[in-house]
């Protein structure tokens, strides 16, 4: 099944993990280095999370195929996002800046995650035991 996926599509996988890493890091770090205040709840939440996703993200260059699922989450997050808030927005003549970037990095998740191992390791192979 591991080797059903191409070198290419394993380096494909790492280069959107290290993409993650950076961006992320250079903008959750940043936040907390020089945050003067503390976070609401929700803002906290959503920076903590990031701030997981980056370092997560960094476990993926090494290990893309084991970290799929954060490449799911990314691309579930980022669609949730786009239904939830972006289009509310939109239709009320308004929007954000982060559509654009929001909406490139769907394009590249569905691109990047290899679709056939998913099938094979998540759907076709049987969970694991309950007891």
């Amino acid at each position: 099944m591991i080797e059903d996926v191409s070198l290419f599509r394993l380096y494909l996988m790492r280069g959107m993990y290290l993409l993650n890493f950076a961006l992320l890091s250079s903008g959750v770090w940043t936040s907390f280095v020089h945050r003067r205040q503390p976070w609401d709840p929700i803002p906290g939440a959503a920076f903590g999370f990031w701030a997981a996703l980056a370092l997560l993200s960094a476990l993926g260059i090494r290990y893309p195929l084991a970290m799929v699922p954060l490449l799911f989450m990314q691309l579930l997050y980022k669609t949730f996002w786009f239904l939830a808030v972006y289009a509310p927005l939109r239709a009320a003549g308004r929007s954000s800046d982060l559509a654009q970037g929001f909406a490139i990095a769907i394009v590249l998740d569905i691109i990047v995650i290899p679709w056939p191992y998913v099938y094979a390791r998540f759907i076709k192979t049987p969970g694991d035991r309950w007891r």
